[in-house]
């Protein structure tokens, strides 16, 4: 297996050769009509928009009719086709079979009617090129994407990927998208480990790849349902729920050697995570002087825009509270460098200690000024507020500092 890292080496076109830097599978079964057109437009569009090196490699599923000729004939027609023949059927078996003899470094595969538009091939492949990321997928389901297909197809699709998210814990969007690419270095350890040769073969790579700590990018896809698919999606559905239960008993049993997998292939945690603290008191002084100062500026505003409503005790017990929830979240993260939920609710509650003190010295300062003064002009309110609020921002910041400082470890 490979050697453990936090990042993947980025792919880098040989120059002086036409080494192929990804290779597009398009497994088939009897689809003599449709895979001509369908070969000629993705070499096309690659051919144009695609700045790398490509192959096109054609998975006859053991076609009956005269797929493997079309097949043939589109091979010796455009560069950089290939056909691969199988003698037993199953989308699985062709993807495993074509991505194991490849000798490209990034692998991909879609299915043969193009419901997917062919301009999110290069965002899909472009991270693991980068090595930014191991896997990719077309995903249908994210908002920004567009779908045209019937409803009975829709409520299946996510109602399974519900399933598998219930199930299987997935925490990708959209499985049975044909619309994926693959790091051939992940291919080559996870492809042995998989087990199903049909429908539910991409479902079950990916979730070895998420439990064994893999990056999966998801792009967001228009995709068009093709009315004339052969699908069965009954037999395709129970197909799917017995591979779910099989994966799901080799998880649990440890079958799987999912840890191993982890530590050969997993990512690893970053090395040097951020100190929790800003080191220094001036530090945090400036940037507890930019969060009181935003603050403020919204106090300001909420007071104003409720104090004709509200009356101002109310106006000023609202804009505070608002605010000053806001201001410890802002200084729990950015002045003090806590992350994460540890301890929120504590910080949160003393926040709400150095509210009440400030609400005191406001509310006193208002109190006071109206019994000096019978009727005072708004901006005379405003200047004595913000006083007020200098005093209590010192005392947050002490109140804070003391609740919130952590040492550098």
């Amino acid at each position: 297996m490979t050697a453990p890292s936090g990042h993947r080496a980025a792919i880098q076109a040989r120059p002086g050769t036409a080494a192929a830097v990804l290779d597009v599978v398009i497994p088939v079964y009897n689809e003599e009509t449709d895979l001509g057109p369908c070969v000629r437009r993705l070499h096309a569009h690659l051919s144009e928009h695609f700045p790398y090196p490509f192959q096109i490699t054609i998975a006859d599923n053991a076609s009956v009719d005269d797929t493997l000729k079309v097949a043939d004939g589109l091979a010796g027609e455009l560069s950089g086709v290939e056909v691969l023949h199988l003698d037993a059927k199953g989308r699985g078996r062709a993807l495993s079979a074509a991505w194991t003899a490849s000798s490209a470094p990034v692998l991909a595969y879609m299915d043969v009617d193009l419901s997917t538009d062919l301009a999110a091939l290069l965002p899909l492949v472009a991270p693991l090129i980068s090595g930014h990321s191991d896997l990719a997928i077309g995903t249908r389901l994210a908002r920004t994407s567009r779908v045209v297909r019937g409803t009975k197809r829709e409520i299946i699709s996510r109602a399974y990927n519900l399933l598998l998210r219930g199930a299987l814990f997935a925490r990708f969007s959209d499985a049975q998208c044909g619309f994926k690419a693959i790091r051939a270095d992940v291919a080559g350890e996870l492809l042995p480990l998989v087990r199903d040769t049909g429908w539910f073969f991409d479902t079950e790579l990916l979730v070895l790849a998420q439990r064994t700590g893999l990056r999966i990018h998801e792009v967001p896809v228009d995709w068009v349902d093709d009315p004339d698919s052969r699908v069965d999606i009954v037999a395709a559905a129970l197909a799917d729920l017995r591979g779910m239960g099989r994966l799901g008993r080799a998880l649990l049993t440890g079958a799987l050697p999912v840890a191993e997998l982890r530590a050969q292939l997993g990512r690893a945690p970053l090395t040097a995570p951020p100190a929790r603290v800003p080191v220094g008191l001036p530090r945090q002084l400036a940037r507890f002087a930019a969060v009181g100062v935003a603050s403020t500026l919204a106090y300001l505003l909420l007071f104003v825009a409720t104090r004709g409503t509200l009356g101002a005790q109310p106006a000023n017990l609202l804009a505070l509270l608002v605010t000053a929830v806001a201001n410890t979240a802002a200084n729990r993260r950015l002045t003090f460098g806590i992350t994460g939920r540890r301890h929120a609710g504590r910080h949160h509650a003393q926040g709400l200690l150095a509210f009440a003190l400030g609400l005191a010295l406001t509310s006193g300062a208002l109190a006071m000024l109206h019994v000096a003064v019978a009727a005072p002009t708004r901006t005379v309110e405003l200047v004595v507020l913000v006083a007020a609020n200098l005093a209590a921002t010192v005392l947050r910041f002490v109140l804070l500092r003391l609740g919130m400082h952590h040492r550098r470890t």
